[in-house]
C-alpha cells in the first residue's frame, strides 16, 4: 500500500510538469446575444473520450489580485467544443476572465490562454419580433423589441431602438427595398395581389450597434379601395414658423374635414397610438381645403404627424395618408428686412431677422447668418443684376458695413439669411438702393482755388486802388480845390464879383465899362451903395476881418470912387 501511494505521488508531479499528452484548447471565443452567452473553442488533439471544463472570475473594480477562479456553470465536463453559460453572468458591465482545459479521466491539459471580456460591450442585439397584417393595399407591421419577454435584460431602454425593414417581392430577380419604420407602422406603395417577404433589424444608432435580423416573414397584399371621399395630395407650406396644411378634394358632394395631429414621440412607443390622435383647434368640421396648424407647434425639437378625416353628408368618414412635420426642417426661412444708411464713406446695413424681431425661434434655433449681395447700379434698375460685378459678404450680426465705395454712385443691396446647422438658405430680401455722396476732394480744390484767386486779386487790387486814389486826390486838388471864396464875394448883389486876383473875373468888368455913361453911373451908384451896405454889414457881423480882406476892400473902394468921379 505504501508503495502504491509513493508511485502515485511520483506520477502526479510528472503530469503537472507537462508529461500529459492532452493539448490545451485554442481560439477561445465568446458570443453574446442579448443576455445569452456561448463559449466556443477549437481542439486539435486526436485524443478520444476528452471532455472540457472552464473556469471564470469577475471583478467589481479594476483590481485583479486576490480574485479566485470558479467553475463556470454550464461549461463543466462538456464533450463538444461549445457551451452555454448564460446563467453564470449577471453583471454585464464588469470585467470577466474565462479559461478552459481538456480532461480525460485523471489526466488534464494545461489551461488555455485567458479570455477577457466586458459582457455589455461584447453583446449583440438580438432579433426583434414582428407581426404582419395585410389591409387595403398596405402591410401593417408591429415590431416588438428584443428581450421583450425576458426577465434579465441587456438593453435597459427599449425606446432607444430604431428599426429597419428590408422588403422584397417573393420572386426571382427582385430588388431589395430598405426603410426605417416605427414599432407600429404601415408599409405602403406596394403592388396589389403580390407576395412580399421582409425581415426587421433593431439598431442603437447612438452606440453604432446593429442587431441581428428577425426571421423572414412573407405576406400577400390586397387591392386598395379608391375612395373619392378621402383627401389626397397633402402638402405643408411653412414660412417663418407659420405652418399651413393643404390638400385636394375629389368628392363632388358636400364634405367636411377634421384635421388631426399626433405628437411624434408617441410613434416610438410600442403601445397602440391609434386612439391618441387629436383635432387641430380651428380646423374642425371645416369645408376649406387648408388649415393653419401653427398653434400645435409647441416645441421645435420633436416631430408631428398630420392627417385629414373627410366626412360626407351620410356621416361616412375616410382618413387620408399621414404627413410628417419636423418644424425646423420643414420650415422655410423668409426674406429679412433691410435698411441702408451712408456715413463716413461707409454703407451701413441694418438687418431685421426673418419673422420680425419677436421671432426668437428663427433667431435662436437656426443660429442665422446673413449673405449680403451688393453691386453698382448705373441704370437705376434694381433687377438688372448683371450689369456690374456682384460682390458677396457674409456676416453673423444683424449690422454690417461696406467700405471702398465710389462717390456719386448708386449701390443696391440684397440680403439672404441662412443656417449652416440645418444647411438651409432663405429667400432674398427685396433690393434696396442708395446713392453715395459726391467726392469731397473736388469741392476742396474749388474752395482752395477760389481762396488763392481772392488773395491774388487782393494783392493786385490794393496797390492799384491806392495809386488811383492818390492820382484822384492830386487831380481834385489842382482842378477842384477845396478852398472856396466867401459867399458875399461869390454873389455880390446877385452879380458875379470881379476879383482882381482872378483873370476870369476881370473880363466882365471890362465888358461893363462899354455901357453908356448915364447907365454906367446909375449902375455904379447902385452897386456902390450896395457895396457900402455890404461892407457895413460885414463890419457889424465881424466876419472876414483878416488883414487881407481889409486891404482888398480898401483898394476896391478907391477904384470905385475913381470910376464914379
Amino acid at each position: 500500500m505504501a508503495a502504491f501511494l509513493s508511485c502515485l505521488l511520483v506520477a502526479l508531479p510528472l503530469r503537472c510538469a507537462g508529461q500529459t499528452n492532452l493539448r490545451s484548447p485554442e481560439d477561445i471565443q465568446i458570443y453574446v446575444v442579448n443576455t445569452n452567452f456561448t463559449l466556443s473553442w477549437n481542439y486539435t488533439g486526436n485524443d478520444t473520450n476528452v471532455t472540457f471544463s472552464a473556469e471564470y472570475r469577475w471583478f467589481e473594480d479594476t483590481e485583479t489580485n486576490g480574485m479566485e477562479w470558479k467553475g463556470l456553470p454550464g461549461c463543466q465536463n462538456v464533450t463538444c467544443t461549445e457551451c452555454d453559460f448564460s446563467s453564470a453572468i449577471t453583471e454585464y458591465y464588469d470585467k470577466h476572465h474565462v479559461r478552459i482545459r481538456a480532461e480525460r479521466r485523471e489526466e488534464v491539459s494545461p489551461w488555455s490562454s485567458t479570455f477577457e471580456m466586458f459582457p455589455y460591450f461584447l453583446a449583440q442585439i438580438g432579433p426583434p419580433g414582428i407581426a404582419l397584417q395585410s389591409m387595403n393595399g398596405v402591410i401593417k407591421i408591429k415590431v416588438s423589441p428584443p428581450e421583450e419577454n425576458q426577465v434579465r435584460k441587456m438593453w435597459l431602454t427599449p425606446l432607444d431602438f430604431k428599426y429597419k425593414v428590408v422588403l422584397w417581392e417573393n420572386s426571382s430577380n427582385s430588388e431589395f427595398r430598405s426603410q426605417s419604420i416605427f414599432p407600429t407602422d404601415i408599409i405602403d406603395d406596394l403592388a396589389p395581389d403580390t407576395t412580399y417577404c421582409l425581415k426587421v433589424q433593431a439598431t442603437l444608432p447612438l452606440e453604432l450597434r446593429e442587431g441581428l435580423f428577425s426571421p423572414i416573414r412573407c405576406i400577400k397584399t390586397t387591392r386598395k379601395v379608391n375612395d373619392l371621399l378621402c383627401a389626397t395630395n397633402l402638402r405643408i407650406l411653412a414660412l417663418n414658423m407659420e405652418f399651413h396644411l393643404h390638400w385636394a378634394n375629389r368628392y363632388k358632394q358636400h364634405v367636411s374635414y377634421n384635421v388631426q395631429y399626433l405628437i411624434g414621440y408617441l410613434k416610438k412607443l410600442h403601445d397602440d397610438y391609434s386612439v391618441k390622435w387629436l383635432n387641430v383647434h380651428g380646423c374642425e368640421n371645416i369645408t376649406d381645403t387648408q388649415c393653419n396648424f401653427s398653434s400645435i407647434i409647441t416645441t421645435t425639437s420633436g416631430s408631428y404627424y398630420l392627417r385629414v378625416q373627410a366626412i360626407n353628408e351620410y356621416n361616412r368618414s375616410c382618413l387620408s395618408n399621414e404627413v410628417k412635420v419636423d418644424p425646423l426642417i420643414t420650415n422655410q426661412i423668409g426674406p429679412p428686412r433691410v435698411k441702408l444708411d451712408i456715413s463716413n464713406a461707409l454703407l451701413h446695413i441694418q438687418i431685421s431677422p426673418p419673422g420680425g424681431s419677436e421671432s426668437e425661434v428663427m433667431r435662436d434655433y437656426y443660429d442665422l447668418s446673413y449673405r449680403v449681395l451688393y453691386w453698382k447700379n448705373s441704370s437705376n434698375n434694381e433687377f438688372f443684376l448683371f450689369q456690374e460685378e456682384i460682390k458677396v459678404k457674409e456676416i453673423k450680426q444683424t449690422i454690417g458695413s461696406i467700405s471702398d465705395l465710389a462717390p456719386s454712385t448708386l449701390y443696391c443691396v440684397k440680403v439672404q439669411a441662412f443656417s449652416e446647422a440645418y444647411n438651409k438658405s432663405g429667400h432674398f430680401s427685396k433690393g434696396e438702393c442708395i446713392k453715395t455722396p459726391g467726392d469731397k476732394i473736388l469741392p476742396l480744390i474749388i474752395l482752395a482755388t477760389f481762396v488763392i484767386a481772392l488773395i491774388a486779386v487782393f494783392l493786385v487790387a490794393v496797390p492799384l486802388v491806392f495809386a488811383l486814389y492818390q492820382a484822384y486826390s492830386k487831380i481834385k486838388y489842382v482842378f477842384f480845390p477845396s478852398c472856396q471864396p466867401p459867399l458875399n464875394i461869390e454873389g455880390f448883389g446877385g452879380q458875379l464879383f470881379s476879383s482882381p486876383y482872378l483873370l476870369t473875373a476881370e473880363e466882365p468888368i471890362e465888358n461893363c465899362s462899354v455901357i453908356e455913361t448915364i447907365i454906367t453911373e446909375e449902375v455904379n451908384q447902385i452897386v456902390f451903395k450896395d457895396y457900402k451896405h455890404s461892407k457895413q454889414s460885414s463890419r457889424d457881423s465881424g466876419n472876414y476881418s483878416n488883414d487881407d480882406n481889409t486891404s482888398g476892400s480898401k483898394v476896391s473902394e478907391e477904384m470905385l470912387e475913381k470910376e464914379t468921379v
